[in-house]
């Protein structure tokens, strides 16, 4: 298997799955994805059905990500699954509980029982050991440098803490988290935990990063890799739950599912993109937004169009507030037929000058619906609290307000789409207390394991808006090498 970067020339020289898991962003600016995704058929399907049923998750895990790895020995990557993966880490056996909603169509996968109670933990415990892995096989060191907008920063340092390979230096925008997640992050006390509070919006804090990942120079020099959802290691890990759901809610192998998917940088619904473009039988991909609905205005209207930080609302769903989707030039790289020279038009001269691109009445954009399966939507503050409101007094289910954010726009799409429609779960709702108490008058308590960090001294450094000073903040207090 080998891996072309979005912005590559068409048979460009593919890189290998270890090289691609420390470099992260692609030297030219890109995305890397296979050069061609595997494909799965039905007797695959059975055989995974039958691992996932008698072997459990990790075992899973392992059959998919062969898949995409050829360059760690088999017996190896099953060993960082098994460790990935694990009932302590996870609560239960079944790693991904699957729960229907009373007796209609709609189910939630529950994702968010990982050590930092959201759904990053599924990749980023992965991710943790693979990085531990490749590390020690080259006797080399890594400097993560990532951005998050709630829960990406805790589910990458919980994954990476205390391993003396790695530091972590997470950017954040200052004051738009919730105080349960700064606590996650900013109570650790780990040596190699960096936490950067930066003067700006989750826009700037990404941006930032890609700043930092085009100095070649100072990327070379402290071993600058990614976390975030621009490492295809990531995403990859993320495939797996949706075979592993897909396998628990149906009950033949050419049985077809919808998803619907809270998403802001479009990192959890590219990973449903490829595993339906790998033949895993997914009829529609639900994507839904809050009120920073960029990539809702684009599968309605065909314009992509970043928004300013500005105008980026801070939101009750505050992981969602994001105007520029990483992730969503992948699927564009698809959408156009894999023609790199484009996608790079697209994504550097065009959004550069123009602060958007426009695909409308392109035969593409025609083609979403029926060749991906993407349709969309857009939700706001009342509607997350009624949708939570009613799953919790009529049906005893409790949600965080992303995942409401998915439940209310799978509503909208019962009897369009094809039933069963499982909304993915993306955190525990204690993390959103305060939202949580607005719509049922719930006082949550925080989890004992919390308790630690919620009453520790905080670790941040704050930073303004600029490269630079990251860049200077990292050179001044980075131990490794």
């Amino acid at each position: 298997m080998r891996y072309i970067s979005t912005r590559g020339l068409p048979g460009a020289a593919g890189a290998g799955f270890s090289d691609i898991l420390l470099e992260g962003l692609a030297a030219d600016g890109g995305l890397y994805l296979p050069a061609e995704y595997p494909q799965v058929d039905a007797g695959i399907l059975a055989s995974w059905r039958h691992v996932l049923a008698t072997q459990g998750y990790a075992a899973l895990a392992h059959r998919v990500l062969s898949l995409f790895v050829d360059d760690i020995p088999s017996d190896d990557l099953l060993g960082i699954c098994q460790r990935a993966y694990t009932p302590e880490k996870f609560g239960s056996s079944s790693i991904v509980p699957v729960e229907r909603v009373g007796n209609g169509p709609l189910w939630i996968g529950h994702l968010s029982n990982g050590p930092t109670a959201a759904f990053k933990d599924m990749a980023m415990q992965l991710l943790g050991e693979l990085f531990g892995y490749e590390l020690g096989r080259r006797d080399g060191y890594l400097t993560i440098l990532g951005a998050t907008s709630g829960d990406t920063g805790s589910s990458a340092e919980y994954a990476m803490r205390g391993r003396d390979r790695l530091a972590v230096y997470m950017l954040t925008p200052a004051g738009r988290m919730t105080p349960f997640q700064q606590a996650q992050m900013f109570g650790l006390q780990d040596e190699n935990i960096h936490n950067i509070a930066l003067d700006g919006v989750f826009d700037d804090c990404q941006d930032v990063v890609k700043a930092v990942n085009h100095d070649a120079e100072f990327k070379a020099n402290y071993h600058i890799g990614a976390v975030n959802s621009i490492n295809w290691a990531r995403l990859v890990a993320q495939v797996v739950y949706y075979v592993a759901i897909w396998l628990r809610v149906t009950t033949s192998n050419d049985q077809r599912i919808s998803f619907a998917v809270p998403t802001g940088n479009f990192g959890d619904i590219c990973a449903g993109h490829v595993a339906r473009e790998m033949g895993l039988p997914i009829d529609t991909l639900i994507l839904a937004t809050n009120e920073n609905n960029v990539l809702h205005e684009f599968f309605t209207t065909g314009v992509y169009r970043v928004r300013a930080s500005a105008e980026v609302a801070a939101t009750s769903s505050p992981s969602m507030d994001i105007s520029k989707a990483s992730n969503f030039e992948r699927f564009v790289f698809d959408l156009l037929g894999r023609d790199g020279e484009r996608t790079a038009d697209l994504f550097g001269r065009q959004l550069s000058e123009n602060g958007y691109f426009d695909l409308s009445g392109t035969p593409e954009f025609a083609s979403i619906p029926e060749r991906y399966g993407f349709v969309s939507g857009s939700s706001t503050h009342a509607d997350r609290l009624q949708t939570i409101r009613g799953l919790y007094f009529d049906n005893g289910v409790l949600v965080d307000p992303h995942t409401a954010d998915g439940v209310h726009i799978a509503h909208e799409w019962i009897g369009k789409a094809q039933a069963p429609i499982v909304v993915l779960e993306t955190a525990l709702p204690v993390k959103f207390a305060e939202t949580i108490k607005e719509a049922t008058e719930l006082d949550l308590e925080i989890p004992p394991r919390f308790a630690e960090v919620m009453d520790a001294p905080r670790r941040v450094a704050d930073l303004p808006n600029d490269a630079g000073k990251v860049k200077e903040y990292i050179a001044q207090t980075n131990k490794l090498g």
